[in-house]
């Protein structure tokens, strides 16, 4: 337990039940010190360096990130080098390759980055992404068959294959070879792939787990083009810098941390995405309305969240596809059918949600309720059990899965995870001791099948497995403080200055801000979604557009709404530029709230 007095503000205990607490030590703040003074930049801009763990030598750079100074040689990811040298021969003898690929973004990504490479050397690849609901995640027998039979030789997966070891001996058994290009957490025992290429496989010792799937694969595009400049190809070659957008996409999107090589290839990606000459991501960017410079939170949240739409809910082809064509007039079609997909998603999902919340808080109940929320139902659609687990997750402060239920009793579902607890691990745990049929995923995402009857013996293993991790995670609850700041100093110039140390994301977490004793002068809920607008304003009655995310219902909804007019609130958010008519404007996220001592 923290002592009171390292409770920002002193609060000890907001009104959703968290500390706050100044996310540096005093160390830290000796360390941003030195980083303003020796840099010339602002105290608070220095804090969030200082707190994000950059060094007093390393703030130049992590202020000017790039490719250049991050870039590893792709060699060093084990099985590189095999798939390379197997890539330049699919090549040189103009063979037929099959890309098979995952149903989400990072999926979707990888594919169109290959094939948009392989077709400029001179390859014509087919792209193949399965059903979700009828065949799963990963490589499959039937698809396995199909891409040969209708002439492959070389089968590439892309954000898949690490465990799928029966379709991958099947395909070797009907004369196919097959690349794994992945990032997931494998087994002990690799599938009899001729390369597999995962910086997460037991041997690698690249250091590079933290990339996505698409930039693993843009890793072996960089050893690609290097072969093949090799072989006097290097008139032909294709501007692989010029498709980093699509691998910033992927990154931001499957929620890989953002630092490192990472963070440089989403700064990169960006400024190449901001020019719109994807015709695909300009298309949805025009689908979600996105009003100024597209930023991670237009990724994550708004472009991202379309391209999924297809695989949860319709043709999981549509959004490779839509990155890989270079017609606008396609582009824009696929996009509007994205658009209609994900307004029908979020139907599905709220429907779901709404269920899945009741569900948990009954077997919550008064008390502190199990380590791991596990829900499940015949009614929710596969393609949304994921989203209705992060929002469990969000409301509880806990993993949480949610699964669809076969008549049978069988269940597909997806579980988010919190820091400090992997979840994918588990499942493969869950796997081998025969609890789950089938799953896999990483530290915060996993995916898992069950036999029928096999609900109540993964939960039961999930408690045991995950209760002491669940619990230390949970004591962490706090919410870091970066700065206390005012309503007038929520300037455009303000946060113009902060993302400096961006783009900020999974494992560079966005600044958060406290702002002391402001008035609530407006609050409201507005949209379908539950969101709690409203308007804060300090002592100099300087005001600030705020809104609380799917906070109706919430305490933290309820105390905005209470707080109208009445006595001052500590109020605590995320600061993100509202582009609306050409005017760039500031706004707070609000994240928690607390009333001050009296």
């Amino acid at each position: 337990m923290l002592a009171p007095n390292h409770h920002f503000l002193d609060v000890s205990k907001s009104v959703t039940g968290k500390a706050w607490v100044d996310r540096l030590d005093e160390a830290g703040l000796r360390t941003a010190t030195a980083i303003s003074q020796q840099n010339g930049i602002s105290e608070i801009l220095a804090r969030i360096l200082a707190a994000r763990g950059v060094a007093l030598e390393a703030a130049q750079s992590h202020l000017n990130p790039t490719l250049r100074d991050e870039m590893p040689d792709p060699s060093t990811l084990a099985g590189m080098d095999a798939a390379v040298d197997r890539l330049v021969a699919a090549v040189r003898n103009t063979e037929k390759v099959a890309l098979f690929g995952d149903y989400d973004v990072d999926g979707a990504c990888a594919c169109a980055l290959v094939a948009r490479y392989l077709g400029a050397v001179g390859l014509d690849p087919a792209i193949y992404i399965p059903d979700r609901v009828f065949e799963g995640y990963g490589p499959n027998v039937a698809a396995i068959d199909a891409l040969i039979d209708d002439g492959a030789t070389l089968i590439v997966t892309l954000d898949c294959g690490t465990t799928s070891h029966q379709p991958i001996a099947h395909a070797l058994s009907r004369g196919a070879e097959v690349i794994v290009i992945d990032h997931h957490l494998s087994d002990a025992e690799l599938p009899p792939a001729t390369a597999i290429v995962n910086p997460n496989r037991p041997d690698d010792i690249s250091g590079l787990g933290q990339l996505c799937a698409t930039g693993v694969a843009f890793m072996v595009l960089v050893a690609l083009n290097r072969a093949l400049r090799g072989e006097n190809r290097a008139s032909s070659l294709p501007d692989l810098m010029a498709m980093v957008d699509l691998v910033a996409l992927a990154t931001v999107c499957d929620v890989v941390p953002l630092t490192g090589l990472n963070r440089a290839l989403v700064v990169r990606g960006i400024e190449i995405m901001r020019r719109m000459e994807n015709p695909g991501i300009a298309a949805l960017a025009m689908a979600a309305r996105i009003n100024g410079p597209i930023n991670p939170y237009h990724l994550g949240f708004l472009i991202g969240p379309r391209i999924n739409a297809g695989g949860r809910i319709g043709d999981a082809g549509l959004g490779s596809r839509l990155l890989l064509t270079g017609d606008p007039h396609e582009a824009m079609a696929l996009a509007t059918r994205l658009d209609e997909l994900n307004v029908e998603r979020q139907r599905i999902e709220k429907q779901a949600l709404e269920e899945a919340i009741a569900a948990a808080e009954a077997e919550i109940g008064e008390g502190d309720g199990p380590p791991v929320i596990v829900t499940a139902s015949a009614e929710w659609h596969a393609g949304v059990v994921g989203l209705v687990a992060a929002r469990l997750r969000e409301r509880f402060s806990r993993p949480a899965f949610a699964f669809s239920q076969a008549p049978n009793g069988a269940a597909t579902g997806s579980g988010r995870s919190i820091p400090g607890v992997d979840l994918g691990a588990a499942v493969l745990a869950a796997v081998h001791e025969g609890v789950a049929e089938k799953g896999g995923g990483h530290a915060m995402a996993a995916g898992v099948t069950l036999p029928g009857g096999q609900l109540g013996p993964f939960r039961a293993f999930l408690a045991d497995r995950l209760g002491d991790a669940v619990d230390a995670a949970m004591q962490d609850q706090a919410l870091r403080i970066d700065a206390a700041i005012t309503a007038r100093a929520a300037t455009a110039e303000f946060l113009h200055e902060v993302e400096r140390a961006g783009p900020f994301g999974a494992g560079n977490a966005t600044p958060v801000f406290a702002l002391p004793a402001h008035r609530v002068t407006y609050a409201q809920i507005v949209g379908a979604g539950g969101h709690v607008r409203a308007t804060l304003s300090s002592g100099d009655r300087a005001k600030l557009g705020a809104i609380a995310f799917r906070a109706a219902g919430t305490p933290l909804g309820e105390a905005l709404l209470a707080a109208r007019g009445d006595a001052p609130l500590h109020v605590a958010g995320t600061l993100a530029f509202d582009n609306w008519q050409g005017r760039e404007k500031v706004q707070l996220r609000i994240r928690d709230a607390a009333r001050p001592a009296q």
